[in-house]
């Protein structure tokens, strides 16, 4: 038995990415710097990796020279790039878009005669376009809404919070639906939508508050069953969409013996802290609930001061804490953005995995953009968690196991000192070091 080992090191601002291979050998006892994987202890399935082509990196996209958008669709969708398979996109408008748009402005138009893709056609479909065309193969695209048209809410406009008006819920219901029979008939997988978008934040950008009951009724008595009416029963609806500390409380909340059909997972941020029991607790009482990560990045507001290392080892962390805690797939926020880490309309400014200087057609390739490789490269969609153990807390570690049967571990080290390891599964052994400041993938 053999395993390949890829090891990306980052000293002195320098990245370097090495390839080996160990042979195992027969376990004679070993009890020192262990780590076990136990490929018979199955879990979760695992459905894949993907990014948000918002209207900003669609935009952003579209300012690249010919060369360098091939090169960022490879990147990030072609057979030698990241393999992303999945993609989150908004319904209207969001705080990464360049303005704030609607489908629809005409409070009268309950008959959606007025609907139009147009701003969506500009830029996003586009783009969407050709990373199906790169990855060849219809991409799983889920939709979000931020906020219904002004028209329809509260406070009578797409920012600061307000809520959805009682009178406006089957509206948009059938709007919701309507996005996504025109996304379909334009050859897109529209696979999963989120209700809304952060229900529980007012921002100065796009934004909708529900409370549990709202989300909850919203879907009961107006969403799914215009999707059942519309033929759109294969949509599989995500609730909350939000961080994970109150995860598991909306949750419980809004399934019971009424909506349990309805739901079919939740969706969750990372931007107030790893809480990784929370998805825990949230796989362990909605065993069949698909727990999805929808969107995570570094806010220019509170990591400015990070650092590449810092910012790549926080998305590989997360990762590895919330596939063991349950987690079935993950979708980071904006795959591009400019130099200034937009557009946004709020100048809501954060980083990407590869950042673009459309005045000067340069790329520049973040090592959080490596760090996700080192996951969405080698683990297939379909793959198993399998259970592992660790000795030592410096290491962060899950292990996979894909359809074909191959074994994936990744392990991460923050620490600033080598970390040896010796690995054991089925009774062999292989001895190798994971390096300070490091993230090393195994394929066995």
């Amino acid at each position: 038995m053999n395993i390949k080992l890829i090891t990306t090191t980052y000293h002195e601002n320098i990245k370097k990415t090495r390839e080996s291979s160990n042979d195992f050998s027969a376990d004679c006892g070993v009890e020192m710097n262990v780590v076990n994987i136990y490929p018979e202890m199955e879990y979760q399935t695992f459905e894949g990796f993907g990014g948000a082509l918002t209207e900003a990196a669609s935009y952003t996209y579209s300012l690249m020279g010919e060369n360098n958008q091939k090169r960022i669709l490879d990147a990030y969708f072609g057979s030698e790039g990241n393999r992303y398979n999945l993609v989150r996109t908004h319904i209207d408008s969001c705080d990464f878009s360049v303005n704030q748009y609607a489908a629809i402005n005409d409070p009268s138009d309950a008959g959606l005669t007025s609907f139009s893709l147009e701003r969506d056609e500009q830029y996003i479909i586009p783009f969407l376009e050709k990373a199906q065309q790169t990855a060849n193969k219809e991409l799983s695209v889920m939709l979000s809404p931020w906020s219904p048209p002004a028209f329809m809410k509260t406070n009578g406009q797409r920012a600061g919070g307000g809520s959805l008006k009682p009178e406006y819920r089957q509206f948009w219901a059938d709007y919701i639906c309507h996005y996504i029979k025109q996304y379909r008939e334009k050859g897109f997988s529209i696979d999963m939508i989120t209700i809304q978008n952060e229900p529980n934040a007012t921002q100065t950008w796009d934004s909708c508050l529900y409370t549990s009951k709202q989300e909850k009724e919203f879907l009961r008595d107006y969403l799914y069953p215009s999707l059942e009416a519309n033929r759109l029963g294969d949509i599989e609806v995500c609730i909350w969409d939000h961080n994970k500390e109150r995860m598991f409380e909306r949750a419980c909340e809004i399934i019971d013996e009424d909506t349990n059909k309805m739901v079919k997972g939740v969706a969750f941020h990372w931007y107030t802290g790893e809480h990784f029991d929370a998805i825990k607790l949230v796989r362990e009482k909605f065993p069949d609930k698909k727990l999805i990560f929808t969107e995570g990045c570094v806010e220019y507001s509170r990591f400015s001061e990070a650092g590449q290392l810092e910012n790549a080892q926080m998305y590989a962390y997360d990762i590895i804490g919330n596939i063991n805690a349950g987690m079935n797939a993950f979708i980071d926020w904006n795959i591009i953005l400019n130099k200034e880490g937009g557009p946004n309309h709020v100048n809501n400014f954060c980083d990407a995995p590869i950042m673009c200087d459309t005045d000067n057609d340069i790329i520049q390739e973040n090592l959080s953009y490596t760090y996700i490789g080192h996951f969405s490269r080698y683990i297939e969609p379909g793959a198993k968690r399998i259970a592992s153990t660790k000795y030592t807390d410096k290491l962060d570690v899950v292990s996979m196991k894909n359809p074909n049967g191959s074994i994936v571990i990744v392990l991460l080290n923050r620490s600033q000192e080598a970390v040896p390891v010796a690995l054991r599964i089925a009774g062999q052994v292989t001895e190798f070091s994971v390096p300070a400041a490091s993230i090393v993938t195994g394929v066995i």
